[in-house]
């Protein structure tokens, strides 16, 4: 619901005006400057569907009427009127959204709970002492990294939803990045993981991203990773590799 700075300013001629402007049921567009106006306007209105569905039409061409002929005693409003109504109404919008990510957050948190709860119940699900649940796909052979090891890994990450919000494998190129720079349940399910192995990490909010979210990822969302460790601080063995 986030509203773009030409939404509130136009919102700051919104003031409860009466009788709206007459205009041509079918004005000509055969002129530069009539087609210019049209398109103008068209443009506009598009922006202030999306941006202020609640606006009020009448007014909303009252106050450009008003504004373009620069007539001072027409105007209905003061420059602090205007800025007092832009705040009122900034404050409401900020009110609005917070209750509408408070409501997502507790319906994704509930949605995420009852999902992990029977998750855990499938065969071959471990859960650890954090939460943090985890599905071996195929073991690997190699060592395990530590906290703050370099780890080159490919993954794809889905919501409960099944959506995918990010993946290497589709970008076709493998990603590399410290388990101390990552979310939580990414730096403890990492660190079970031989080298080689592919395990499927469920991820609770606490563990990932929680109310703030990240992106395509909501308020409290538990997330669902598909991750291969292909190798552990890859530039060092990269380096061994080139001295033999």
């Amino acid at each position: 619901m986030k509203k773009t700075l030409l939404a509130l300013a136009i919102t700051g001629l919104v003031a409860g005006c009466s009788t709206p402007p007459e205009t041509p049921a079918d004005p000509q567009l055969e002129s530069t400057d009539q087609k210019v106006s049209y398109g103008m306007g068209l443009v506009l209105g598009e922006r202030m569907g999306n941006d202020l569905p609640s606006l009020q039409m009448d007014q909303f061409l009252q106050g450009i009427q008003h504004g373009h002929a620069g007539d001072e005693e027409a105007k209905r409003m003061s420059r602090e009127e205007i800025q007092q109504a832009l705040m009122e109404y900034q404050q409401t919008l900020q009110e609005e959204q917070s209750k509408q990510i408070e409501e997502l957050a507790q319906k994704n948190r509930e949605a995420g709970d009852t999902f992990l709860a029977e998750n855990a119940e499938r065969d071959g699900i471990e859960t650890t002492e954090s939460g943090l649940q985890y599905e071996i796909l195929e073991e690997g052979n190699g060592t395990k990294p530590g906290a703050t090891d370099m780890v080159q890994v490919h993954y794809t990450g889905e919501l409960l939803s099944g959506e995918v919000f990010d993946s290497s494998r589709e970008r076709g190129e493998p990603v590399t990045f410290g388990l101390n720079q990552v979310i939580p349940g990414w730096t403890e399910g990492l660190q079970l993981m031989s080298e080689g192995a592919r395990y499927k990490l469920y991820i609770p909010s606490d563990l990932a991203y929680g109310p703030g979210g990240s992106r395509a990822i909501g308020p409290n969302e538990t997330l669902v990773f598909d991750v291969e460790l292909l190798a552990i601080n890859p530039d060092e063995s990269e380096e061994d590799s080139a001295s033999e």
